[in-house]
């Protein structure tokens, strides 16, 4: 079967050494146009012969060049007659690697900080002019001391001399600064002009090319097997079961295992769009009841993601062997998953994603797998789902974890709190929609805590639980910071939480933010 590499000639290697933000690297380069992927340093001289890139492009990474054993880049990036760009660590590990110097230094930057640019070169073409001064996100403590023969500098900063320098005769270029981050305004035209300008890459990454080539790899894979695959109502599989209906029709069959931990309304609107819009063969199955009664009384949270782990691979496997004939499984692996999978740093074992994030799919089932999205980031799911015709209300829709309402409802569960949350939940995703906030918040949800309050609510005291509304923004997934909501809403929301829904006297609000590298989804 092809590989990405056969179906996509023009196409950048990343090779990580590290850094939290090696995934936006990518993005960037996708967003350009031109296809991409991500490899560690350990693997980078192998896929260096079979990827056969048209450029490469060296991460950041927490590692000090000084350090005995420190990561370097393969030798043959040097020596393949390809464009190279270094970013932070990257730039220093290829300084040090063509024979120059670098590091530590008294003088660290971190944060922004602002450059003047020295000389013109073709990564700043129509971006930056010689005698400007422009903002860039800095994170390093080493810098660059002695540059490599051959080498110009084009920008400096206070804390970095060399702050982006290169080679124009060899097409080497080194940043200090970190391009590939939303802290740097311009960063994203830097790299555009690397693949475009320095590299040649033409720009036909899009998902209406993504789209065909998936169709017809999957019809290759399958031929006339039948494929199962699992909904968890996210966008994720909803994706993959559309793509490959498209593919293979009706050879494909999805379940969709109704845990009763949704949001409102959820799984009657899974039902419908993939029975009633797309007329894709759906085995629905109601087991909220044996979920529920299975976490009533569990507060430990770890516990009640591995009971729903394990009831929902039960019942799933259950369902699957009622399907005749079903020798492959369809999973909505993301190419975060198997960056993840293979990281140098220290990630998880490779786990095949099983859309509640509790664990993949036994072996015994013996199933060959099928990843359409395996090669997508999130973003570009969703844009494959409008390509793929999707209702933007489905694609758009805020993530949602697997084990759903059980990880926001601290405690035991019951299924009196799982209905006052679901309905808190519901209320306040209404009023962020009626203000025309919904699309500029990443993720908004409800949490139902723990606690208790004594409260007085018209002639008499009540007893009951205090509520917490979280809504935060990002641009890449990759940093978040709470939505800046006025009192107004806040207000507002909070009154009809209190009136609507029987058993909340109190609703607070969430304003913790999260740094970069630690988001998670919950």
């Amino acid at each position: 079967m092809e590989t990405a590499s056969d179906l996509h000639p023009d196409r950048i290697l990343v090779i990580d050494f590290g850094s939290q933000v090696t995934q936006l690297i990518a993005r960037r380069v996708r967003e350009a146009g031109v296809y991409c992927e991500i490899v560690p340093f350990q693997s980078a001289a192998e896929a260096l012969e079979t990827f056969e890139p048209k450029g490469v492009i060296l991460s950041g990474g927490p590692a000090s060049t000084s350090d005995e054993g420190s990561p370097r880049a393969p030798q043959a990036v040097f020596e393949l007659g390809v464009p190279v760009m270094g970013i932070c660590y990257g730039q220093m590990t290829m300084c040090v690697q063509l024979g120059g110097d670098a590091q530590g230094s008294d003088h660290r930057e971190f944060g922004r900080a602002t450059i003047e640019v020295k000389e013109s070169c073709p990564l700043f073409d129509g971006v930056w002019a010689p005698g400007e001064n422009h903002e860039v996100w800095m994170s390093h403590g080493d810098r660059v001391i002695a540059m490599p023969q051959g080498f110009r500098v084009f920008a400096q900063s206070e804390g970095a001399p060399y702050a982006a320098f290169g080679d124009p005769d060899r097409n080497f270029y080194g940043f200090m600064f970190h391009p590939e981050v939303v802290h740097t305004p311009d960063g994203a035209k830097l790299l555009a002009n690397f693949v475009h300008k320095v590299c040649g890459c033409g720009g036909d990454w899009t998902m209406a090319a993504f789209r065909a080539e998936a169709v017809a790899r999957i019809r290759e894979q399958v031929g006339d097997g039948n494929v199962i695959c699992g909904l968890s109502g996210g966008v994720d599989s909803a994706v993959a079961a559309v793509l490959i209906h498209e593919a293979i029709g009706d050879q494909l069959t999805c379940i969709f295992v109704d845990h009763g931990l949704m949001r409102m309304n959820e799984a009657e609107e899974v039902v419908s769009l993939f029975r009633g819009t797309y007329n894709i063969p759906l085995v629905h199955v109601d087991a909220s009841e044996m979920f529920i009664t299975a976490l009533e009384g569990e507060s430990d949270p770890e516990k009640k993601r591995k009971t729903i782990g394990k009831l929902f691979i039960d019942v799933f496997e259950e369902e699957a062997g009622k399907v005749g004939g079903a020798g492959f499984l369809a999973q909505g692996t993301l190419y975060p998953d198997v960056i993840e999978s293979v990281s140098f740093t220290g990630g998880p074992s490779v786990t095949i994603k099983s859309h509640h994030n509790v664990g993949g799919l036994p072996e015994r089932m013996n199933m060959k797998l099928v990843e359409p999205l395996r090669e997508l980031f999130k973003d570009e799911v969703r844009a494959l789902g409008r390509e793929l015709g999707l209702p933007e209300a489905f694609v758009g829709r805020h993530p949602f974890p697997g084990p759903g309402l059980a990880i926001r409802c601290p405690g035991g569960i019951s299924r009196e709190k799982l209905e006052i949350l679901r309905k808190a939940d519901a209320i306040y995703l209404d009023e962020i929609r009626k203000a025309g906030l919904y699309d500029a918040i990443w993720q908004a949800f409800a949490v139902l805590t723990d606690t208790k309050t004594v409260g007085v609510m018209g002639d008499g005291r009540t007893y009951e639980f205090v509520l917490a509304l979280r809504a935060v923004t990002s641009v890449d997934g990759m940093t978040a910071d709470f939505y800046h909501f006025d009192m107004n809403f806040l207000g507002r929301t909070a009154t009809r939480i209190i009136n609507e829904v029987k058993g909340v006297n109190r609703v607070t609000y969430d304003v913790t933010s999260k740094p970069p590298g630690t988001i998670e989804w919950e």
